[in-house]
């Protein structure tokens, strides 16, 4: 699965240039085998605007926005049982693990961050993941590598 893996991680970098946050650009695939399932990247809900105060004040912006990973769920519209959700920058965040594990995907590939601003977060997801048996794969930083 390896070369498959690289291949939708770096489809996740190309579907996070897709989201309009100016300081995060948040990507996400969720496959099953070689196909694609659904696609995901941050950004405000259909019919909402992205004005520049939803954008740019961040406590507006963590209030108003779907994060990548929830977006690509949503926009499954079937079960994920058994599926592989890639996400770039860096991985689910925990409020995100709890609905990847409730939704039946298995295995997260993604790479690893050094976000002190997200590092509580992500070790309780890597403790989520741990319990929930969903494999947490970390693959260098160049999806292409």
């Amino acid at each position: 699965m390896a070369d498959w893996d690289a291949r939708f991680l770096e489809m996740a970098v190309l579907v996070s240039k897709w989201s309009k946050d100016p300081s995060t650009k948040v990507g996400s695939v969720i496959a099953k085998g070689k196909f694609v399932v659904s696609l995901g990247f941050n950004g405000h809900p259909a019919g909402v605007t992205d004005s520049a105060e939803r954008l740019e004040i961040r406590e507006v912006k963590y209030r108003t926005i779907i994060h990548a990973e929830i977006n690509a769920i949503l926009s499954a519209g079937k079960p994920l049982q058994g599926c592989t959700l890639y996400v770039w920058p860096f991985m689910p965040c925990s409020q995100c693990a709890s609905i990847i594990i409730q939704s039946g995907i298995r295995r997260v590939v993604t790479v690893p961050s050094d976000s002190e601003r997200w590092a509580e977060s992500f070790r309780c997801t890597e403790e989520l993941f741990r319990e929930a048996g969903v494999e947490l794969v970390m693959r260098t930083a160049d999806p292409q590598s």
